[in-house]
């Protein structure tokens, strides 16, 4: 920003000069600022008012000023939680598009991260694998992955589980709904 706004200590000073009624033009001198500056500040104290007061004024002013803050209807809110729950990701919430929501996928993360929504729902845990990792690669060694991370750990004996068990992790696994690419 190439304009440096008055301190309250420089409004104190031109305050004083004021009553001395030193001119505009020695006072921006002094401070190296703009005559116009120094006007607006005279100009407010010659309606009777403090340099309290107008730098009150200029920090009442500056609470209008940059990006307004999202805020998500009830609707939205109670839809992305129950989806989240479900176990979608934010991308797939947006980019389903079942209901309009007015935030993007990356507004819809900060969100997340902001704690306006429970972090700790969402499916994926971070990147850092666990300690004694080991590297699976291929289709089969994948999706064994994705079944240990539903319910089934790695030394489970498929011999000994029920039918309906494996079905219903299988019919949680097919119906996460994916992004629709427009």
């Amino acid at each position: 920003m190439t304009y440096k706004h008055l301190t309250p200590n420089e409004l104190v000073m031109i305050e004083a000069y004021f009553q001395t009624k030193q001119s505009v033009l020695t006072v921006s001198k002094i401070f190296g600022r703009s005559r116009q500056t120094i006007y607006n500040v005279y100009n407010f104290l010659k309606k009777g008012l403090s340099a309290n007061d107008y730098y009150q004024r200029y920090k009442e002013n500056k609470t209008y000023c940059g990006r307004r803050s999202i805020i998500l209807s009830a609707d939205q809110q109670t839809y992305i939680q129950k989806m989240t729950a479900k176990g979608w990701t934010p991308d797939v919430i947006i980019g389903r598009a079942e209901i309009p929501i007015s935030c993007s996928v990356r507004t819809l993360y900060r969100l997340f991260k902001a704690n306006d929504f429970d972090i700790t729902k969402l499916p994926m845990k971070g990147k850092r694998k666990p300690n004694g990792h080991n590297e699976r690669r291929g289709l089969n060694e994948n999706s064994n992955g994705i079944l240990r991370r539903n319910g089934l750990p790695k030394k489970m004996d498929f011999n000994q589980v029920d039918q309906n068990f494996i079905s219903a992790v299988a019919s949680k696994r097919n119906h996460i709904p994916r992004k629709i690419i427009k």
